[in-house]
């Protein structure tokens, strides 16, 4: 081989290698299955939403079917106000549907969960699931623990 052809080859290499860590970026921070106008956005308010954060995924029975879109407080009610966008192919998801806070693994991302309520009337564009479930949050399960042990005297009911 030629001096340019292997120059040729090693250029070739190079943008491949280039390309693949663009994909990898992209898959990495979500951004490569972000949808953008379609569908309709609904709002769910929790008291406390711990590691939710923009473009954490929506999803019912285990499949992803949206994404959070915005995150705000509310100051009156003092409550976390959480814009959701469903996929325009899921617009027959139940309005007394509810919307629970979940942690993927032990210390994954948070996303939300939605359930399918029994009602006839779909979501539609605007509308606020009223049935929430807010995030857990370990540190606070740790100190709950912590706490009915110190007020127990440290003794175990086995004793």
């Amino acid at each position: 081989m030629t001096r340019r052809t292997i120059e040729i080859w090693v250029g070739v290499f190079i943008a491949g290698g280039i390309a693949a860590l663009f994909m990898l970026a992209m898959k990495v921070s979500n951004l490569s299955t972000y949808t953008g106008n379609e569908g309709f956005e609904v709002t769910a308010r929790f008291e406390d939403i711990s590691g939710l954060k923009v473009r954490s995924p929506v999803t019912m029975s285990g499949v992803r079917i949206g994404r959070v879109t915005k995150i705000d407080f509310d100051d009156q009610a003092l409550q976390a106000v959480v814009t959701m966008r469903i996929d325009r192919q899921h617009k027959t998801l139940p309005k007394d549907s509810t919307a629970s806070i979940y942690t993927a693994g032990l210390l994954g991302e948070k996303y939300i969960g939605l359930e399918a309520g029994g009602e006839e009337e779909s979501l539609q564009q605007g509308d606020e699931i009223q049935l929430t479930q807010d995030s857990l949050v370990l540190e606070k399960l740790i100190a709950q623990f912590v706490s009915s042990f110190i007020e127990s005297g440290g003794k175990s009911k086995a004793e």
